[in-house]
């Protein structure tokens, strides 16, 4: 299957289905000499593993790191760096009941009309599960920016039409959801675990916000730093949207009001979200994705199976009535890895 890989001097192919043997990743291209190990992988996954509250999947993968190659005597070589996750609680059979139907929301018709076959287990290569293999990547390229003096975090900021009025990002990895503000936090909490209840799921908003990049980074004209930042992040399977800065809001506002003004001291303003031609401008990047509603829900459904059948389906199995709080370190980890590429397509370009 093509387009599992990304990256330009910074590249990685994730592999691995949901119900599979494992998942995982490889990364080439990274700076050799960085002092690496497992437990700086496993850091970030353990953020976006399930079975963390009532409010995620209860499915219980640890998501153990095992690198095995790329890295010596604690630091990585320049050569590619192999990571795999096995999995430890596959129940495959939990879905043997839709093998020959199509779930609404899921990739299921997609899949078999691209390929004429499919992996129903879980839904394959187009599970959540997926992301694992990003977020170890994403833990490797944050390791190597952190050697750059950038920094990132990302963030709730919506739940089931619930928005935080504060930023406190103390709070953010102190409550279930990840949001930034703790009153709203707990009212999310209690609409998940009711749309649970109910068998159903409700979507959301995460915010992104990028700080310490040089201005300079970004490829005119296909190549743009927030069209790559989109490129990634609509490749995530849940994500349905994303604006940077003012975003969508600047389509009601003049350009007085959306022009970010410039004295001796820099900018004054930041509308444009820390990149301006597609080329960042040293401000914070900020950036906001759109997390549709989990599609596997316990609600029947209508739906045709392979046949042209119709038919009503029920999803079973374990998946999450929300997937902002997973989604997150996802985020993070697909920001990092299109930051850290475009560092070394900037040193490439000056050298």
């Amino acid at each position: 299957m093509a387009g599992s890989s990304f990256g330009e001097m910074l590249r990685i192919t994730t592999f691995g289905e949901s119900h599979g043997e494992a998942v995982g990743v490889i990364i080439d291209g990274a700076t050799p000499g960085v002092e690496l190990s497992e437990s700086d992988i496993q850091t970030q996954m353990d953020r976006r593993k399930p079975g963390q509250s009532s409010v995620t999947s209860p499915r219980k993968e640890y998501d153990v790191v095992h690198i095995l190659s790329g890295v010596f005597e604690g630091k990585t070589t320049g050569t590619p760096i192999f990571v795999i996750l096995h999995n430890t609680d596959m129940r495959p059979e939990a879905y043997d009941d839709i093998q020959y139907s199509f779930r609404p929301g899921h990739a299921d018709f997609t899949y078999w009309q691209k390929y004429g076959i499919r992996d129903h287990r879980g839904s394959g290569r187009a599970s959540g599960r997926e992301t694992a293999g990003r977020v170890a990547a994403g833990a490797v390229a944050r390791k190597l920016l952190a050697n750059r003096g950038v920094s990132l975090v990302a963030y709730t900021k919506e739940i089931g039409g619930i928005r935080c009025e504060s930023f406190v990002e103390s709070e953010i990895e102190r409550n279930a959801v990840r949001a930034c503000d703790p009153e709203a936090a707990a009212e999310m909490i209690r609409k998940i675990e009711a749309l649970a209840l109910k068998g159903d799921s409700c979507g959301g908003i995460v915010e992104c916000r990028i700080r310490g990049v040089v201005p300079g980074l970004g490829e005119p004209v296909f190549d743009k730093l927030d069209a790559e930042l989109a490129k990634v992040m609509l490749s995530i399977g849940a994500i349905k949207g994303i604006e940077f800065g003012a975003g969508f809001a600047a389509a009601g506002m003049l350009g007085s009001e959306h022009n970010d003004p410039m004295d001796a001291s820099g900018f004054l303003s930041n509308h444009s979200g820390g990149i301006v031609g597609g080329i960042s401008t040293g401000q914070e990047i900020v950036f906001r994705v759109a997390v549709k509603p989990t599609s596997s829900i316990s609600v029947p459904q209508r739906t045709v199976r392979i046949t042209g059948e119709e038919q009503t389906i029920v999803t079973e199995g374990r998946h999450d009535p929300c997937i902002c709080p997973r989604i997150v370190p996802v985020v993070e980890a697909m920001a990092c890895l299109v930051i850290e590429d475009h560092y070394k397509r900037l040193a490439a370009m000056r050298d």
